[in-house]
């Protein structure tokens, strides 16, 4: 195959996948329209994730003003945006509220969508990005976590380093000395101190940000181009107009989210259900606190990694990882039907887990939990 012949046929894959003789008024606003059909509420899953997304936004910024990234201040500045600033408590609580309802429905979209097979064909690109979209939001969860620079935070991002260079045992040759290499980039030195909360910081409001932004507008534009998928093997019984019909009831769902997150906020603190003492300032001279493990959405690979041999579940997380990504390709042919069972298997794994992780622990260690 000739080198014109290459151009030309990525030429034609890309502009199939992003039409834009579409990028009109008429096409993405007048024209547009959403099937009505047992799953369309999967459709609102995605714009519930985009405006937890805004709310993590607004009450990041306005955290920036009080936050002092440095391993002597930023406990006591996390203390006084809670205590002194007039609404701190309310905004760092829905900042914490929001991102783990942001993960919460970034999770729900793409199970729905794979259930419906939103990936097929002229979709791949959509289904790809929204797969590194899932990425940057753990990515978001994982760097956040140390900013208050408590003791379990410390701690807990101490495992999740060392569990980076593990990696390093199952590779071979040089390849070998990568993991550590990735682990002592991203710490900064030889212990978690101040250049590591100096690059998590950089990388949870600068990096990752800008990598979302990117995604996600090659994601939007995506979705606005293609419109939402057929989601469904019969023919919808019915289509809404998009605009204002569909739009007036993601607004809607806005509201009802925005309406729980903020009585949340307000009425009961986001540290509530943790047992130890999460606001005790980080002592390096200090013990390990009993009972340390991650956020609940790291629960799926948390209680496992407790359960199973560390090379096992590298494995299986690489497979699912590539599973995810290649999917529009992977399961080209499979029914609907069939991923919704798959779909189904995913969710009862993952919300299993969640809720019943540390008692499926005790149950095979032998313990009381």
């Amino acid at each position: 195959m000739s080198l014109v012949s290459v151009v030309k046929r990525a030429v034609e894959y890309v502009a199939e996948r992003f039409p834009v003789e579409k990028l009109n008024y008429h096409a993405m606003v007048e024209k547009k329209e959403v099937p009505v059909h047992r799953l369309s509420w999967g459709y609102y899953l995605g714009g519930a994730a985009l405006f937890f997304l805004c709310v993590q936004i607004v009450t990041g910024l306005m955290l920036l003003f009080y936050y002092q990234p440095t391993v002597s201040d930023a406990h006591a500045s996390v203390e006084f945006i809670s205590e002194h600033v007039h609404g701190g408590a309310l905004i760092r609580n829905m900042h914490a509220w929001g991102s783990s309802m942001m993960i919460a429905c970034v999770i729900a979209h793409l199970l729905t969508a794979f259930a419906m097979k939103a990936f097929e064909k002229p979709r791949e690109i959509t289904w790809v990005t929204g797969v590194g979209l899932l990425f940057l939001t753990f990515g978001f969860g994982f760097t956040g976590y140390l900013l208050p620079w408590h003791q379990i935070a410390v701690n807990a991002t101490k495992i999740g380093l060392q569990s980076i260079e593990q990696v390093g045992q199952y590779l071979p040759g040089q390849m070998a000395q990568w993991p550590r290499a990735i682990r002592e980039t991203i710490q900064g030195e030889a212990t978690v101190g101040q250049a590591t909360l100096s690059r998590f910081y950089a990388i949870h409001v600068i990096v990752l940000p800008f990598a979302l932004a990117g995604l996600l507008g090659i994601h939007l534009l995506a979705v606005q181009l293609h419109g939402m998928s057929r989601g469904v093997d019969e023919p919808a019984r019915r289509r809404e107009k998009f605009f204002p019909i569909f739009i007036i009831k993601d607004f809607s769902v806005w509201g009802v989210a925005f309406f729980v997150l903020f009585v949340l906020a307000l009425c009961l603190p986001f540290e509530s259900f943790y047992s130890y003492p999460l606001f005790e300032a980080y002592d390096p001279n200090g013990s390990t606190p009993d009972g340390i493990k991650p956020e609940w959405y790291f629960y799926f690979v948390y209680y496992p990694l407790e359960l199973l041999p560390f090379g096992v579940i590298l494995v299986a997380s690489g497979l699912a990882a590539v599973l995810l990504l290649l999917a529009p390709w992977i399961f080209r042919g499979t029914s609907r039907k069939t991923l919704r069972i798959l779909a189904f298997a995913g969710a009862a794994y993952f919300l299993g887990m969640t809720l019943f992780g540390e008692r499926i622990y005790h149950f095979f260690k032998g313990g009381a939990p």
